[in-house]
Parts: C-alpha cells; sequence; structure tokens
C-alpha cells in the first residue's frame, strides 16, 4: 500500500495545475488491478488547503496537502492505509514548519492511542483513556478506529467513530484480544501559521 501511494503522490502521476484528484484516485484504482490486488472500497484522495486557495475544486495545487484513503485485499486480508503528502511550492525544498509539527501532534496521537490498546479492555474503554491523555497532552484529538481482517470492518471492538467520541454502543463494548489488526484512523485539529491560522 505505502509503495502505490508513493508511487500515486509522485511527479510521475501529478501535474500541479492539472491533475485532479480523480485522476489520482483512477490511477490507483488501475494500478492495483495491474498488480492484480483486489480493493474493498474505492481509493480516495482529497485536498487541504489554505483558506485564500480553496476556489480551485479537485484541481492539485502547489501548497496542497493531499491526503489519501486505501484499502487492498490480499490473500483474503484488507488494509485500509491512509497517508498524507504536501505539494512543494516553486522554490520550496521541503514542507512548512508548521505542516512538519501538525505532522508530529498527530503522530503524538497515534502513540497515544497504540498505548492504550490493552488486552481485556473495550472499545470505548480505549477510546476514553486516549482521549483523556490526548486532552492532558494539550491535543485537539478525533479518533476512530476500527479492526481489520476478513472484512475492512473486521470483527472487534469500534473504537470511536467519526461522528461520536463519547461512547459506541455494541460494537464499542467489545473487548480487545491479542493477535488482532486495527486501522489506527484519528486526526489531530491545529492553526497552521503559513495559512494564517
Amino acid at each position: 500500500a505505502h509503495q502505490i501511494i508513493t508511487e500515486a503522490f509522485s511527479r510521475e502521476v501529478i501535474t500541479p495545475g492539472v491533475t485532479t484528484t480523480q485522476d489520482v484516485s483512477w490511477w490507483i484504482r488501475e494500478r492495483f488491478r495491474e498488480l492484480r490486488l483486489g480493493n474493498w472500497f474505492h481509493p480516495s484522495v482529497s485536498i487541504q488547503r489554505s483558506e485564500k486557495s480553496k476556489n480551485n475544486g479537485d484541481i492539485i495545487l502547489r501548497g496542497d496537502l493531499l491526503h489519501c484513503d486505501i484499502g487492498i485485499t490480499y490473500l483474503r486480508l484488507n488494509t485500509d492505509t491512509q497517508e498524507h503528502a504536501y505539494v512543494l511550492r516553486e522554490g520550496e525544498s521541503d514542507a512548512p514548519h508548521g505542516l512538519k509539527e501538525a505532522l508530529k501532534l498527530g503522530n503524538r496521537l497515534q502513540d497515544i492511542l497504540i498505548g492504550e490498546f490493552k488486552q481485556g479492555r473495550t472499545g470505548n474503554e480505549i477510546l476514553a483513556a486516549a482521549l483523556k491523555k490526548a486532552k492532558e497532552a494539550g491535543l485537539k484529538a478525533s479518533i476512530y478506529s476500527h479492526p481489520l481482517g476478513f472484512h475492512g470492518h473486521a470483527a472487534g471492538p469500534t473504537i470511536g467513530l467519526w461522528d461520536n467520541q463519547v461512547n459506541v454502543p455494541g460494537k464499542g463494548d467489545y473487548r480487545l484480544y491479542y493477535n488482532t489488526c486495527y486501522a489506527i484512523e484519528l486526526n489531530i485539529r491545529t492553526n497552521l501559521a503559513e495559512w494564517g491560522g
């Protein structure tokens, strides 16, 4: 999955000002086909950009932060992989400092969440403990993780939902067991000085 995303976010696939998010989504889908990989949902590519640049629809521009979400099926098991990439502006050799700091905050939240994965805990217990630690760390966090396996949303505890950060009745009450796999899906909200925040 990571190699396909690296290819998809490369200069070979994306020409800023020309390529659309749909072009990249379909490139990923075709790459799956070439590699004889199944997928359990259509790849998605989206754009985050500063307010002053939001009027160009889904055409990828320099200075955009790209996000993708892909799910490969291989040997009957499913992945759920999300990554970000920054499209350098003319004259830039690296992403802006604020974006790199935001990534560090997101990585910190990942560490907090997986640190709360303890056998026997319910998804709701993991969610509450992780959100408490995130708040103590000053993070504006949202967690919406789920088990993976023979199904993209497999058997096991749901750990938050994008629209429910308190308690997920039923699926959030399932317990975590060893030898299970999870999509670590979450986000943090922060202001970026480079985007006027």
